[in-house]
């Protein structure tokens, strides 16, 4: 049975169904030149630079032996991080909805800590824990393990800046389904994997697939904190967004760009697959409706 529409629902539909239509011309407009001032222009400047001086040349930028490794670095390092970023959201999430206990206000504090500290500091800290010259990081050399200035480091400070986005979209969604479909696969003698499977992992995945998106864009992009652990070492530690920035500082403006369009490439990706998730999300929610 449909759930009923209250009074409150009624009145905020009708007043943005009585605004004017001045106003709502004027919001649209506002709304479009935002998007053409800070998303369509910038995009066409990167293009019209990548291109400017040929198809040639942008072949040959994007096909250079740096720029590949920048880019296996940058997949690698995502193909790495959402993983880990998903088994630890869903971790994060399950034992703040599912569980009261003692911290549990700390832990949720916690999770915001990636998006009070900025991501060079992020970095910093990382080199004076895991750096050459720590005790630890003395002691990780002289048994052949190097964390700084190589994958490790780069892998560790963007699972730093990204482990919040998975977990903060699961804790609201598992907070709103309650516990009792857990609990009655249990009476009913699902084991504890059986029961993940089974009952939680249907519930929360596009919610799951969805900060895995979010998750990959960030890490995908990500410069201050992977600059500070990097070391820019060239066709090693360089990430695409930290080789775009190595060619502009050496006045290499064209290669900068047409390697520049890789990351818009990668974002049109990102946007195109977030964009068709939400569909599916809003398509499964009249549907619940409807069963309630």
């Amino acid at each position: 049975m449909p759930t009923p529409v209250t009074q409150e629902q009624r009145n905020i539909q009708k007043t943005g169904k009585n605004d004017p239509i001045p106003v709502q011309v004027l919001l649209i407009l506002l709304t479009f030149a935002f998007f053409a001032s800070f998303v369509f222009m910038p995009l066409a400047l990167v293009f019209s630079q990548a291109l400017g001086k040929g198809w040639q040349l942008y072949i040959d930028s994007i096909r250079e032996p740096f720029a590949i490794a920048a880019l296996k670095l940058t997949l690698l390092t995502a193909a790495i991080v959402v993983p880990l970023n998903a088994v630890f959201g869903v971790a994060a999430a399950w034992a703040v909805s599912k569980f009261s206990f003692r911290g549990k206000t700390l832990l949720v504090s916690l999770l915001d800590l990636p998006f009070a500290v900025s991501p060079v500091i992020a970095g910093l800290i990382f080199v004076l824990l895991l750096g050459s010259r720590t005790p630890f990081g003395s002691w990780l050399g002289e048994h052949g393990i190097r964390i700084i200035f190589s994958t490790p480091g780069i892998v560790i400070a963007t699972l730093f800046v990204t482990f919040p986005f998975v977990a903060r979209e699961l804790i609201p969604l598992m907070e709103s389904q309650g516990r009792e479909e857990e609990e009655a696969a249990v009476t009913l003698g699902a084991k504890g994997w059986q029961m993940f499977r089974i009952v939680t992992l249907p519930n929360i995945r596009w919610g799951l697939l969805y900060g895995m998106i979010l998750c990959m864009a960030r890490s995908i992009g990500e410069f201050g904190a992977v600059s500070v652990v990097s070391g820019h070492i060239r066709g090693m530690t360089n990430t695409v967004p930290l080789h775009v920035e190595i060619l502009y500082s050496e006045y290499n403006y064209t290669a900068s760009f047409a390697v520049a369009s890789i990351l818009v490439f990668l974002a049109i990706f990102t946007i195109v697959a977030k964009a068709l998730l939400e569909h599916q999300i809003q398509q499964r929610q009249p549907a619940q409706a409807d069963l309630t």
